[in-house]
């Protein structure tokens, strides 16, 4: 096993151009759970991005903000600031203990690419953007577009993701909810997260699919005005945007009657074609 110590990010993108089969790890929260019995994680050459205080920045913007790669929960529960984006300290909160939300990080979160992942569905329901640089240059892309299937990122092998920007924009309605075997420390089992701004509505439901996922079908329904009396109505489409499984969690059935029962009852307050 070789890891190289980055001291600068430009270093770290020089050894990425130079070797893009290297896997970088900065908090390594997720990493060290598998490490005793994965023995091919022991045999990869990994980057540690982890003395990069470069990008443990978080700067707010007149209208967006900007979280350093190296960005953890734990400074987006501290800062109070972040009562603008309250569904970012809320989902923050459920990750783990105190000991991963101080260590883990926002980038990490979405790199790792869990169909669980409590931070993604967060960011994306508030339309985040995941800044991408290598050697040969930058570029952003919709956080909502960054998976192809589970474990496929829109990520060139020779790119680190640098930061993550999340527009700032009144929002009337805004609810994270996760649901786990109990209220901390547990890998989710169906969650979502809902927002309403000038830009339209936005579903997000994680542990429903390959990937965290945006519901475009949902919101489409939700958009229309279309009548819905029941956690049936929305069955068609919540079908049309997610395709749960049956794992060790839970049930493919469970997933799809929580998530369309919770989905409802948080819509109920909020959308008048709702009865």
């Amino acid at each position: 096993m070789r890891v190289d110590l980055a001291t600068s990010f430009e270093e770290a993108l020089r050894i990425k151009a130079e070797r893009s089969d290297v896997v970088p790890v900065a908090g390594g929260t997720d990493l060290l759970v598998h490490w005793p019995d994965a023995h091919a994680l022991q045999e990869r050459d990994w980057l540690d991005l982890s003395a990069l205080t470069e990008l443990s920045h978080i700067h707010f913007e007149p209208d967006t903000v900007v979280l350093g790669a190296l960005a953890t929960y734990w400074d987006v529960i501290q800062d109070q600031r972040f009562r603008a984006l309250p569904l970012l300290p809320a989902a923050a909160a459920t990750v783990g203990s105190l000991q991963i939300q101080t260590r883990g990080t926002w980038a990490g979160n979405i790199a790792n690419a869990s169909p669980a992942a409590d931070g993604v569905p967060a960011l994306m329901v508030y339309d985040a953007e995941v800044q991408l640089a290598s050697t040969s240059g930058r570029r952003s892309v919709p956080l909502a577009d960054f998976y192809h299937g589970y474990k496929q990122l829109e990520a060139r092998p020779e790119e680190l993701i640098e930061s993550i920007r999340v527009p700032l924009r009144p929002h009337d309605f805004e609810n994270f909810t996760k649901v786990g075997s109990r209220a901390a420390q547990a890998i989710t089992k169906v969650g979502m997260a809902v927002a309403h701004s000038a830009a339209g509505w936005r579903i997000v439901a994680n542990s429903m699919a390959p990937t965290v996922r945006r519901c475009r079908t949902l919101e489409r329904l939700v958009e229309s005005g279309g009548t819905v009396d029941s956690p049936d109505g929305l069955l068609s489409a919540i079908r049309a945007d997610v395709n749960p499984i049956d794992d060790i969690r839970s049930t493919a059935a469970y997933r799809e009657r929580v998530f369309s029962r919770l989905l409802y009852q948080t819509l109920l307050p909020a959308c008048s074609s709702f009865s």
